[in-house]
């Protein structure tokens, strides 16, 4: 089940999400449904149409199942989904810092 602690672990597609703010002030507000995610970007569909939002210098506020909210540092996003998913979560969800992400078996993180 996805939660607070182990988003970062999981797909993002099909989530509600909404851009709290950005380097380019035109994507900060950008809101609507994840419909398709690499490396580097969010692909959000919004009412206006599909918008390609950069996951560096980005924060996302994110609806997770079940109603709860997380806010996430985009840059700790900006892997390939699939390589993100199989990274373990060393600790908590975002709160104004980055995640702190373990590849299994490794002693240091990435900050």
């Amino acid at each position: 089940m996805i939660s607070p602690q182990n988003v970062l672990a999981h797909e993002l597609i099909g989530l509600g999400v909404l851009v709290v703010a950005a380097s380019n002030p035109t994507h900060t507000g950008v809101s609507g449904l994840i419909v398709d995610e690499t490396k580097n970007m969010l692909a959000i569909q919004t009412i206006q149409g599909l918008k390609k939002i950069p996951k560096r210098h980005s924060i996302f506020r994110m609806n997770l199942p079940e109603g709860r909210i997380v806010e996430i540092d985009g840059s700790v996003l900006s892997l390939a989904p699939e390589k993100r998913i199989n990274l373990q979560i060393k600790r908590g969800y975002h709160n104004g810092t980055k995640h702190r992400i373990e590849r299994p078996g490794s002693k240091t993180g990435l900050q």
